[in-house]
């Protein structure tokens, strides 16, 4: 009776941090931040009073799918229309990232001594929480793809509304990008997101697709999205608590020889965070060219990760945000695809 009630008190104390906390640090601009907060926690918890706090299998599983779902609505056709005939460029532009991430993630290893598939999921940039929600399934260690993947976030978030008044005079970051929708979502939110869930999931485990959790409900909710057959969104409550589940599980995985290694590796990490920033800018360079767009819009396009920070502040500067959102969040998704791909063929090269 007594260690029932003291799970009960852990659950409601972690809870309670983990909804104000991430409230907090989503009103400070940072993104996913229900997941940050919840990790947070489970790092807490799992160096103060380990064994104290336990998530099932099954829980995180379910946090895979519903983020699979959410990803899979944000892939509309009007977005991609809003690449014209520039889909070409955006696309190569796309693909050259993926090589630049996994080239790095691929130094990286060599010089932090880090195994190849936690070294490149860890550079991947865009899509953080797909990225971390899969790792552990693609080999990868997912503790220190999560540090690696929101140190970039919280870069990024941090410097690009200081370098754009700066680097593009006359320009101005906006606040927050305004509402999410209201908590609890509509009906037809609820329905999608059980269904596509349960659906996309067993799909993809008997087609056995690598992460068959997260891309099942991610693949077949953007099917669905882009055919037109359905346009709703995730209901903020179950997309922050799958976030939530996804972070908590991650941080109660932590040990303190994990700390070890990521303080040894964090110099590392660092410099690789700002030699992406500077390829990612080259390649924005390029495609003013290749696609006729200002480098401010190329900019704030190519910057890898970050995009709920990225696109207030292409909103609010002047810059073609339909551009923006739309390379954007077709990297995100050539990220989110191509990962589980590239890491097995490297794993295999590897071994």
């Amino acid at each position: 009776m007594h260690d029932r009630l003291r799970r009960s008190a852990d659950w409601a104390v972690a809870a309670a941090v983990t909804v104000g906390g991430g409230w907090l640090v989503g009103k400070a601009g940072l993104p996913s931040g229900y997941l940050f907060v919840a990790m947070l926690v489970g790092l807490a918890y799992a160096l103060l009073a380990p064994g104290r706090l336990e998530l099932p299998r099954g829980g995180f599983q379910v946090g895979q799918a519903v983020t699979g779902v959410a990803i899979g609505t944000f892939l509309q056709s009007s977005t991609l229309t809003g690449l014209g005939s520039r889909w070409v460029s955006v696309a190569l532009v796309s693909v050259a990232t993926l090589g630049v991430t996994i080239a790095a993630g691929l130094l990286l290893a060599r010089i932090a001594s880090l195994d190849r598939p936690t070294a490149s999921l860890g550079m991947v940039a865009g899509g953080a929480s797909g990225i971390v929600a899969m790792a552990d399934e693609l080999g990868g260690d997912d503790r220190v793809v999560a540090f690696m993947q929101y140190l970039r976030v919280l870069v990024v978030t941090l410097l690009t509304p200081l370098l754009v008044p700066i680097v593009f005079p006359g320009a101005h970051s906006a606040g927050n990008a305004g509402g999410e929708g209201p908590l609890l979502g509509s009906a037809s939110g609820w329905g999608l997101t059980i269904a596509a869930s349960v659906v996309g999931a067993a799909i993809a485990l008997r087609l056995r697709i690598p992460a068959a959790m997260l891309l099942g409900p991610l693949l077949l909710t953007a099917a669905l999205t882009l055919s037109g057959a359905i346009d709703v969104t995730v209901p903020a409550l179950l997309r922050e608590g799958a976030f939530s589940i996804i972070g908590l599980y991650i941080g109660l995985g932590f040990e303190r020889g994990t700390l070890r290694q990521i303080a040894r590796i964090a110099l590392p990490v660092f410099a690789s965070i700002f030699a992406l920033l500077a390829a990612c800018f080259l390649l924005g360079w390029i495609l003013t060219f290749t696609a006729n767009v200002s480098l401010l819009d190329a900019y704030l396009a190519t910057t890898p990760g970050g995009l709920y920070a990225v696109l207030p502040i292409a909103f609010g500067s002047g810059a073609d945000t339909t551009f923006v959102l739309a390379v954007q969040g077709l990297r995100l998704f050539a990220m989110i695809l191509a990962a589980p791909i590239v890491v097995r063929r490297l794993v295999r090269s590897q071994a």
